[in-house]
């Protein structure tokens, strides 16, 4: 399929912009949404892009039952210029393809997909704001349709993006947030579904947050599933270290999310000359460095918030605080490159960002 290939059925009304002060993430909806669909006779097709609207499906779609669904998420952004820009945006089609697999989901043309996301953005370009800290959030997902109650893969699906403009992911906005050390509860082990991004990841990791929420802290840290004392990621970011003038951040395995900023900023650590290191790290690990002294920074890294600096661990209920609760400089720098970059503002060296025409 090509681009001339989708079908394209504006809207007749438009829905009113919020302001930029009103944006939260994830509650506003642009006019329009892309949606293609699977058969086995036909594979993918029937690509449209149509008023953002409900879906109507059977009470008996597997989609309600199994949880075999997939996801992705990205932005764009819109430059002083006027261009359109999207930040790496083919790595999260390669991602949403790996996810596939795990999920016995039918591929995806990921240049297809692309250009079908670069003409959606193109119809509804007036909802991208330009505010500091705002964009045009992007999620791309995978559905079931079929009509069956049985544990199988589904033969029918429902390819769908729709667009969201937001402000920032956490209310703290750059100032660093308060973490909780997971402890009881897990959110993936090896061999599961932890590196998919799919649905059930996150719906196993609701109650730790709930509780976590309830003691004033943003997010959870998760340890292993089955030693429970090694470092893997925030309950919605890949987390880095700074010890001694030396970053740390957990190497992947099959439980954690490869995310596409966290392996920007190793490439961009790299390309400053810090010294990076990715491997196993337990959680008694970085409380002996903070007892040292050595605990300098501590990050989160994800498409929602971009850099988000931590700055409080609770750690066998007691509190670590790293660099006196306060933002630290290689975090801000990491803050203010990206988002530099995403925006059209600084030198691109990687060439990352991808033009929508």
């Amino acid at each position: 399929m090509k681009a001339t290939d989708i079908e394209v059925h504006l809207s007749q009304t438009q829905k009113p912009k919020p302001n930029a002060d009103q944006l939260e993430f994830g509650r506003n909806f642009t006019d329009h949404m892309f949606m293609m669909d699977y058969s086995p006779n036909k594979g993918w097709h029937s690509p449209r892009i149509i008023p953002y609207q409900p879906i109507t499906l059977e009470p008996s779609a597997m989609a309600f039952h199994y949880g075999q669904t997939v996801f992705e998420g990205l932005k764009a952004y819109l430059t002083k210029a006027g261009d359109v820009l999207l930040f790496r945006p083919e790595k999260n089609m390669q991602r949403l393809n790996q996810s596939n697999t795990r999920l016995c989901i039918p591929h995806i043309d990921e240049e297809f997909a692309l250009a079908a996301l670069k003409k959606l953005i193109s119809i509804d370009k007036e909802w991208i704001p330009t505010a500091q800290g705002t964009s045009l959030y992007i999620r791309p997902f995978i559905i079931p349709t079929e009509h069956f109650l049985g544990v199988a893969p589904a033969k029918h699906y429902h390819f769908i993006i729709i667009l969201s403009p937001v402000g920032s992911y956490y209310k703290e906005g750059i100032n660093p947030v308060k973490i909780f050390v997971e402890n009881e509860y897990v959110r993936a082990v090896a061999g599961g579904t932890g590196r998919a991004k799919t649905g059930g990841n996150y719906a196993a990791s609701l109650k730790a947050q709930e509780e976590a929420s309830k003691r004033g802290f943003s997010q959870v840290l998760w340890l292993d599933g089955v030693e429970k004392k090694y470092i893997e990621e925030l309950g919605s970011m890949n987390i880095f270290f700074k010890v001694a003038g030396e970053v740390i951040t957990p190497v992947l395995n099959e439980s954690i999310l490869p995310g596409v900023t966290r392996d920007s900023v190793i490439q961009l650590l790299k390309h400053w000359g810090v010294p990076v290191n990715e491997r196993k790290i337990s959680i008694d690990e970085i409380y002996d460095y903070y007892q040292r002294g050595m605990l300098e920074e501590a990050f989160g890294t994800g498409t929602a918030a971009v850099i988000s600096p931590v700055g409080e661990l609770q750690v066998r209920d007691e509190n670590l605080i790293i660099n006196n609760g306060e933002t630290g400089t290689l975090s801000k720098k990491l803050y203010d490159t990206l988002t530099g970059i995403q925006r059209g503002e600084i030198e691109d060296p990687f060439n990352w960002n991808e033009v929508v025409e």
